[in-house]
């Protein structure tokens, strides 16, 4: 399990409050907090220590008891890029890790733990995306109580053109958010979709200018925190309650991904989309180091 590396930065009687971790950024001003994905050179890309840190922050905003509306955003040109494929949360569950099944069973659960983490704080969660939102990205969005994206994002859920199942609590969530048909074709098919295909099958909430997209998020956030707190918490909870009773739970995502991750064929398919997609932004960055370099 990676070491995480945190510590209290400040705290005062105004309520401003923040957390120092290795891979996000949050902090806590009176009834408003923020959860900042923090790994802009890599587009927010998912390792184990942000998903451990995930679960441990939703741990540290449910300690402030007057916080009422939380925003999760990604720092940078991206929302989230999805697993870090050089530094895969995935990693510790394969085969040739040589770990007992038991604990290649657990970090099979780290995603669904965070997204779990995620969905059952007790401040409403607004995701604010924009850029890429991929596979893990996705997830995280879905754990949240309402979404709203720039006009320029994309989403799309690459895990079966990894070779692996979606997991992370992914499908009973997107059933209940988009229906059965629809997730069985954005996960089978890893088709990219647009901000306006998401509203429209009722994963996003809104759609905004991406100049906008701070702006309205914070003004969404306002209108909550100005309701009274009792019915907001009420109808939270009720609506993840009647979610549940629907079959929005999962708790098997760690016995697929290590089947997945034990199967000849999906690892081939994996390794192939891993070094085509690493090979491709190498080569992106390249082009994009050779332009800023001054002429000789």
């Amino acid at each position: 399990m990676a070491e995480r590396r945190s510590k209290i930065d400040k705290s005062n009687s105004s309520g401003e409050d923040s957390h120092t971790f290795e891979t996000i950024k949050v902090e806590v001003e009176g009834a408003l907090g923020r959860l900042l994905l923090n790994r802009p050179e890599r587009l927010n890309a998912i390792s184990t220590t942000m998903l451990q840190e995930i679960v441990e922050a939703a741990r540290w905003f449910d300690s402030h008891r007057e916080l009422r509306v939380v925003i999760l955003s990604g720092a940078g040109r991206a929302f989230c890029a999805g697993a870090d494929l050089q530094n895969s949360p995935a990693a510790a569950a394969m085969p040739e890790a040589r770990h007992s099944w038991i604990y290649r069973r657990e970090a099979g659960q780290y995603g669904l733990r965070a997204a779990d983490a995620l969905e059952q704080m007790r401040a409403v969660t607004i995701a604010q995306v924009h850029g890429y939102a991929v596979g893990g990205g996705v997830v995280f969005i879905s754990a949240c109580d309402l979404r709203v994206a720039a006009d320029d994002a994309s989403f799309f859920i690459p895990e079966i053109d990894l070779g692996i199942p979606l997991t992370w609590g992914a499908i009973p969530r997107l059933v209940r958010d988009i229906g059965p048909a629809l997730t069985k074709e954005l996960v089978m098919t890893c088709r990219r979709f647009a901000p306006a295909e998401a509203k429209a099958i009722g994963f996003i909430n809104r759609v905004v200018p991406a100049a906008d997209l701070e702006r309205e998020v914070n003004q969404l956030a306002a209108e909550l925190i100005a309701k009274p707190s009792v019915p907001i918490v009420i109808t939270k909870e009720h609506v993840n309650a009647v979610a549940r009773t629907i079959g929005a739970t999962a708790f098997a995502d760690g016995d697929s991904l290590i089947a997945a991750l034990g199967d000849e064929e999906s690892r081939a398919v994996g390794a192939t989309y891993m070094a085509r997609t690493i090979s491709r932004r190498s080569s992106t960055e390249a082009s994009k180091s050779s332009r800023r370099s001054p002429p000789r």
